[in-house]
């Protein structure tokens, strides 16, 4: 599905888009990006059909589909400039890795019963209104499937999360250059919790990352698993 609105990721990761093309050697879900655990939080991929929701570039995705022998990894984004740079970089690696322009929610009903595994890192769980995410994604999900995201453990500020499903309004930048927001969703462990449990999902695992360095826009992460029952 897309949209006449803005598009507020049509910047981000441009720059490195120009210099960087290569598959990435590793998979890190620490908002930094260089340190914790790996792609063996999914489970065994092989041969299963993995979704990664608001995927951005695709880069975790090119990873899993090079690395892990999936039968398919779908990378999900709403942006068109995301879409676009995706392809760009990665689109030779299909059918293995299959680059999807959609909202992320429609996708997910669209796709009942498809995914063995789920994920985001710090993608659109984030960004999306977890009541209607997090049910969508439980029933794109096979019996036994698991979804994992990683997502911010506090705010980049330093302050702390919402104890309630609340969410901010975070700087963005529209095409041309102009300010505006977006709304991304900060959460503590037992919103989150409450949040799976109520969209159905079991197994509900909550594990902090710590912050490998320090700086103005260091973040410890949390990293959430779930199960959908048999």
């Amino acid at each position: 599905m897309t949209t006449s609105t803005a598009d507020l990721w049509h910047h981000y990761g441009r720059t490195r888009a120009a210099s960087d093309r290569a598959v990435p050697d590793g998979f890190y879900w620490a908002w930094g990006q260089d340190s914790g655990p790996g792609a063996e939080v999914l489970g065994n991929l092989v041969g299963r059909c993995v979704g990664d929701l608001g995927a951005g570039a695709a880069r975790h995705a090119a990873h899993l589909a090079v690395q892990h022998q999936p039968a398919r990894v779908t990378a999900v984004d709403a942006s068109p400039a995301q879409y676009a740079m995706a392809t760009d970089l990665y689109g030779y690696l299909a059918p293995r890795l299959h680059i999807v322009h959609s909202d992320v929610v429609s996708h997910l009903h669209a796709m009942r019963g498809t995914y063995d595994a789920l994920y985001s890192v710090f993608g659109a769980i984030d960004f999306t209104d977890p009541h209607e995410l997090l049910p969508a994604a439980a029933a794109a999900l096979r019996p036994r499937g698991r979804l994992v995201f990683a997502t911010l453990a506090h705010y980049l500020s330093g302050a702390p999360a919402q104890p309630d499903v609340v969410a901010a309004d975070v700087p963005a930048k529209t095409p041309d250059g102009e300010e505006a927001t977006m709304h991304r969703w900060v959460l503590q462990e037992h919103v989150w919790t409450k949040l799976l449990d109520e969209a159905g999902l079991t197994e509900i695992t909550v594990d902090v990352l710590p912050a490998a360095a320090e700086g103005p826009r260091a973040a410890d992460t949390l990293l959430v698993t779930a199960h959908r029952p048999f």
